[in-house]
């Protein structure tokens, strides 16, 4: 399914599409639960035939055997149930699991605006606990819908060829039973959405306090975090609050109407057998009947607080899913293929929020194979324009061309396959150096790996290391040092070898040792690519081809390392700053 169709299928139309891959598991379910069904409304006609014609007419054999025929009905029955449970279960699991499969993926072409505005705890609880309940709505609730109608039907039916006066009473209350029922739902749905947001908030900052959990030691801020958090917690205590009381109008609705429903039959039946219009056996099957049609009414009524639950997920996950990318590729563009690593930047501005402008009218041209410095205070728009080469953001005015093609129009995978990045703040993923390193080519072998360490200068350090390239290296990299995080992700972009390098401050965690020894790395590796370096510390650019220096989101001077310096400008006082620290 396309964004265009979650835009505009309804949400029920949306989940049976769900079920299209799982059909046969959904047949099966459906089928034994049918039988189930039939096996129930079978009994009480079973009692009504001993006890008319078998106990009274003295057929003790057919009557035993008969029981006993009843008796391997209801073993089949549990069989069938066990099916139901399991493999009914296990189609709505896979149901699950597919839509959640689909929200992934879909997040991972939104664009970086939609992560800045939302918080990874929340994103989280549309990925989890608001897809819980589809796993029960898609199980039980085609089997209970299905077999409360066909339950309901039969019963009427039977009831109708026994007494149709007292078949006619319990017919009229269904109606009125499914007003009541939905009029609740609604209140119901709207309460658990408002739960489910809840919920949202306290994941949110579960997340936040577990991330920075280091952060709130090193400031001795524990009892602040708990604070925040047990402020969460009373939030999630009253989260179903309006949810439960919701429930429990609807349960005690329900009940009363089913109960009511066994008095008003026994008390009208009565009266037909004091007027000797009816038989008590009939009557007697008439309330075994009833308990038949009482309990597939429970069913609907569990099916609309399980479609209330369920639906106020999926529409959460709708939501999503509706949210178009706010970059996409064009219709049939092309990939960026033979890269030679021209970048031209044509007067370009750009602004986050459409209101206060971050670069203004900038324009710098990269000839292939350059290494092109970009300097200046920081808040002056270095590393956003580093963002907007690659596509992260689209220019607001103006346009950004490699190889003299608008990077708008070509595939943003073709993009940043070719773009390599490095940044201040290096993320490694939750595994081994190995799989860390291999990030950048998943095909490599470990030869490949090996070189690409070695390139980084980090190959000695992981040979130290117990485990080796098997090393566990964390949550974001925490059992590795500053120095190592940073040199893991160069060995990354060294392995991916892109024709673009964009070298965002890669250096600023390394000792001036390391540092040295990767400058040369880098260097070596600039040789015929295109390299743009973002850098505070002068010390690591001198070799740069040309500089460019940026403030307040303009250019304020270029050229090379001796000609800045004998302008004065904002890369001099930079430069003679540090020098003299």
């Amino acid at each position: 399914m396309t964004t265009k169709d979650y835009q505009t299928k309804r949400p029920l139309a949306i989940f049976l599409h769900y079920f299209k891959a799982h059909r046969r598991l959904f047949a099966v379910d459906i089928l034994c639960a049918t039988i189930i069904a039939l096996i129930d409304l079978s009994f009480p006609l079973v009692t009504r035939q001993a006890l008319y014609e078998m106990l009274p007419g003295k057929m003790y054999q057919l009557f035993f055997t008969v029981m006993i025929t009843v008796l391997a009905f209801y073993l089949l029955r549990s069989f069938l149930n066990y099916i139901v449970a399991y493999y009914g279960h296990t189609f709505g699991i896979r149901v699950e699991a597919d839509i959640r499969a689909d929200l992934f993926r879909h997040m991972q072409s939104l664009s970086f605006d939609f992560y800045d505005e939302n918080r990874t705890g929340k994103l989280m609880s549309r990925l989890t606990t608001d897809l819980f309940d589809l796993t029960e709505l898609a199980h039980h609730g085609p089997e209970d819908l299905l077999t409360s109608v066909l339950t309901i039907i039969g019963a009427l039916v039977v009831m109708g060829s026994i007494r149709w006066e007292l078949a006619l009473v319990v017919a009229a209350t269904i109606p009125v039973f499914l007003i009541v029922v939905f009029a609740l739902r609604r209140s119901m749905s709207r309460a658990s959405r408002a739960a489910k947001e809840k919920t949202a908030h306290i994941n949110q900052e579960i997340e936040s306090s577990l991330s920075g959990i280091r952060t709130a030691k090193a400031f001795a801020n524990e009892q602040i975090e708990n604070d925040r958090f047990t402020a969460a917690n009373e939030i999630f205590k009253t989260s179903k609050r309006e949810f439960h009381k919701a429930m429990g109008r609807f349960h005690s609705s329900v009940e009363f109407f089913l109960c009511s429903l066994n008095v008003v039959v026994v008390g009208i039946g009565g009266y037909f057998v004091m007027q000797g219009e009816m038989d008590y056996r009939d009557l007697l099957t008439f309330t075994l009947y009833i308990s038949s049609f009482v309990s597939p009414m429970r069913k609907i009524s569990g099916f609309s607080e399980m479609f209330a639950n369920g639906f106020a997920g999926l529409n959460r996950f709708v939501e999503i899913m509706a949210t178009e990318p706010t970059l996409q590729d064009k219709e049939n563009a092309p990939d960026l293929k033979n890269v030679r690593g021209q970048i031209d930047v044509e007067d370009v501005s750009f602004t986050y929020d459409g209101d206060l402008g971050v670069l203004h009218h900038v324009s710098i041209h990269v000839a292939p194979g350059e290494t092109v410095a970009i300097v200046g205070p920081s808040g002056g728009g270095k590393s956003t324009l580093c963002q907007l080469i690659p596509r992260f953001y689209d220019v607001t005015s103006g346009a950004i061309r490699i190889d003299g093609l608008d990077v708008r129009d070509v595939t943003q995978r073709s993009l940043h396959q070719n773009i390599g990045i490095v940044q201040q703040d290096v993320f490694l993923f939750a595994d081994t150096i190995l799989e860390n390193i291999r990030y950048g080519k998943p095909s490599a072998t470990m030869e490949e790996v090996i070189q690409a360490a070695k390139k980084a200068e980090i190959y000695e350090d992981i040979l130290a290391m117990p485990q080796g390239f098997n090393t566990y290296v964390g949550e974001r990299g925490t059992l590795l040092s500053g120095g190592q995080k940073q040199r893991v992700a160069i060995a990354r972009i060294f392995l991916m070898d892109p024709a673009i390098l964009i070298l965002d401050e890669a250096t600023s965690a390394l000792d001036s040792v390391t540092e040295a020894k990767i400058q040369r790395a880098f260097d070596h590796l600039a040789q015929g690519r295109t390299t743009l370096i973002i850098a505070h510390r002068l010390s690591t650019i001198r070799s740069a081809d040309r500089i460019v220096s940026i403030a307040d989101g303009v250019i304020a001077e270029e050229g090379s390392h001796d000609q800045l310096l004998t302008t004065g400008g904002i890369y001099a006082q930079l430069y003679n700053t540090q020098k003299g620290i």
